[in-house]
């Protein structure tokens, strides 16, 4: 029998990916610490427009963008002369699950069925699993979705909750965990004991099927509105979902558009912490994933991430929770659009943004995602007050994580936030070398890929640490 211990099935990690991905990461690892990173993305084989078409096929993607003309006039009235950006939302709450993940889950699980896998498993406890659920309902492959979902009292957020009977009405079978590193644990295990496909958010597949999102949002901006936008807005967790849409953008030229990230800053939280678990109030787009992920993509499930944020990131921008929270009724109330709070984070961004650029540009929010029950505001502040959060109206400067959510008292509130590129990045380069201290040109030059930086900022950040 096989060592079942976390140790070993960690260890084994690389022979699971063959297994269940069809991938040797092997074959991508260059001298020293160099990982081919586009190698890696040719090989999945398809072309955009093959992606783009696969996905048509499966009822996903060619969502709308909508011009939220309400809320760029308020926020051009809380704006000096001239200033307040035009707004425009990408509604990838259309899609059949009611997010943008459907796009990576649809490549995924056509992945899986054309390599001939019986089954798919996914770790998340976001809209993921939901859509990892609904794509193998559509192409016939059994489904596992684990979900790290309580702590260890039993109590489980409603959002996670929510998103269990959404991957159940789909036909998953749903396992779920309490906090803590096992998910990944028991994910790696469960692949090797069904022989069924990793539907990872961080392979290479997923992240091309997130491709697709930057493509339509280019060819909108052109063809519906004349435009070239200046800045697409992602909302970051994983990676995934920037890293995809900047790629798409990149791949339909749009070269000159800046790619900034947005999080809830739940600064003082560990997402690992039994105690903190369901002292959040968002279950995913917040500084406990992005900032983790932006600095140490390969912390994931899989031996080398495809979701690798920081190699796109032009600007970081954090929000409150609060300030999510009164932008959703933002929307709502002015547009008519009841969306749940992981698009409404990069949407708090680019109302805060907006008031600072001039009204001739544009901002894209590049994602939206359905709401209910469990992911409604009433839900999450109900949830938050019944573990001791102070919730109140005021300035969401005051507001600390874990403590408390404060509501703008005035939508002039909502605020531009900047966190550090240049601490994230150095950040980076510690775990990238770690343990090392001469390095060749070509170790160099891929430090400044990852980055997003040039080799010379590189040399010199490498001096100053």
């Amino acid at each position: 029998m096989k060592d079942m211990t976390y140790k070993a099935v960690m260890n084994r990690q690389n022979d699971i990916m063959r297994q269940s991905l069809g991938i040797n990461y092997d074959d991508y690892e260059r001298d020293g610490i160099v990982f081919d990173y586009e190698a890696m993305m040719r090989d999945v084989g398809i072309t955009i427009d093959e992606v783009v078409q696969i996905q048509r096929d499966l009822g996903v993607g060619n969502t709308p963008l909508m011009d939220v003309k309400n809320v760029t006039a308020l926020a051009r009235k809380l704006s000096e002369p001239g200033y307040g950006a035009r707004i425009l939302i990408k509604d990838e709450a259309a899609n059949p699950s009611g997010s943008f993940k459907a796009r990576r889950a649809a490549l995924s699980v056509w992945d899986a069925k054309r390599k001939g896998y019986k089954g798919v498993i996914a770790a998340t406890s976001g809209n993921y699993g939901a859509a990892v659920a609904s794509m193998a309902a559509k192409l016939g492959l059994k489904c596992i979705v684990l979900q790290e979902c309580y702590d260890s009292e039993l109590v489980g957020q409603p959002e996670i909750l929510e998103k269990q009977r959404k991957c159940e009405a789909f036909g998953a079978e749903v396992v779920q965990t309490t906090v803590g590193p096992e998910l990944f644990y028991l994910a790696l295990r469960m692949l090797e004991e069904t022989g069924f496909y990793n539907a990872s958010l961080y392979s290479p597949s997923a992240i091309a099927g997130i491709e697709t999102l930057g493509y339509e949002i280019a060819q909108q901006c052109r063809d519906e509105y004349g435009l070239v936008p200046a800045v697409v807005l992602a909302t970051q967790a994983g990676g995934g979902n920037l890293t995809g849409t900047a790629r798409g953008l990149l791949k339909a030229g749009l070269t000159d558009t800046k790619v900034y990230a947005a999080s809830v800053d739940l600064s003082g939280l560990s997402m690992a912490s039994d105690r903190d678990f369901n002292r959040k109030s968002f279950t995913t787009g917040h500084t406990g994933f992005g900032i983790p992920f932006a600095s140490l993509p390969d912390r994931s499930d899989v031996p080398r991430n495809a979701a690798r944020a920081l190699r796109y990131i032009d600007r970081y921008l954090l929000v409150r929770q609060g300030e999510v929270f009164y932008t959703t009724e933002i929307l709502a109330a002015l547009e008519g659009l009841e969306r749940g709070p992981a698009g409404n984070t990069s949407l708090a961004a680019a109302f805060a943004l907006a008031r600072t650029m001039p009204e001739d540009q544009t901002i894209v929010v590049q994602e939206t995602e359905y709401t209910g029950a469990g992911k409604h505001p009433t839900a999450q502040l109900t949830f938050a007050r019944q573990n001791g959060i102070d919730v109140y109206i005021g300035d969401p400067e005051e507001e600390v994580p874990g403590r408390s959510i404060v509501l703008p008292a005035h939508p002039s509130m909502i605020r531009v936030r900047d966190y550090d590129m240049t601490r994230l990045r150095a950040s980076a380069l510690r775990r990238l070398t770690a343990g090392g201290g001469s390095w060749s040109d070509e170790e160099i030059a891929y430090m400044a890929e990852e980055l997003n930086i040039s080799v010379e900022e590189t040399e010199e950040m490498l001096e100053t640490l």
